[in-house]
């Protein structure tokens, strides 16, 4: 209540989303997978990967790394909540093919190594290996925005902007 009042004035509320992998960017929307495509858990964009290894987007803490290891849940000061999920339909295989660097709790910089993966074996037996990129309480944020296109480079190109409100 009070923070509605007196405004927030302890932190910024407005987060840059760099690409936590190598790749193409490619719109939310394009992502062959409806939950994702019809931004169902939230706004965000996607990435075909170009390597396997997942840094940080975003400095904050590790809030789910899910036990397949498929998917990391990432949280900023500002309260921006980001999804990594690597390929599409990899829950399937329970693990195999990826490697965690972090745990649930781990305080992480933008560039920290999150999850290294085999990206010819999800090739071979995921869906896709394209990878939504979700900002899964964009809900509660006042605005999403796109920076970049074409080729992004992990830890180094701003791919989104976030403003919680």
């Amino acid at each position: 209540m009070f923070k509605k009042l007196f405004g927030n004035k302890t932190k910024s509320k407005e987060t840059t989303v760099l690409a936590p992998l190598s790749g193409n960017i490619l719109p939310i929307s394009e992502v062959p997978d409806p939950v994702f495509a019809q931004k169902m858990m939230g706004d965000g964009f996607a990435i075909e990967p170009s390597e396997g290894q997942v840094v940080s987007p975003v400095a904050g803490e590790v809030v789910q790394l899910f036990h397949t290891k498929h998917a990391v849940g990432l949280k900023t000061e500002a309260g921006t909540e980001v999804l990594i999920h690597i390929g599409l339909e990899t829950v399937a295989m329970e693990g195999e093919g990826f490697e965690a660097h972090v745990a649930q709790g781990d305080k992480v910089s933008v560039g920290t190594p999150l999850i290294t993966f085999d990206l010819a074996l999800i090739q071979e037996k995921a869906k896709s290996i394209i990878t939504p990129i979700v900002i899964t309480n964009s809900d509660a944020s006042e605005s999403f925005e796109i920076l970049a296109q074409g080729t992004v480079q992990k830890g180094e190109t701003a791919c989104a902007k976030v403003t919680m409100k």
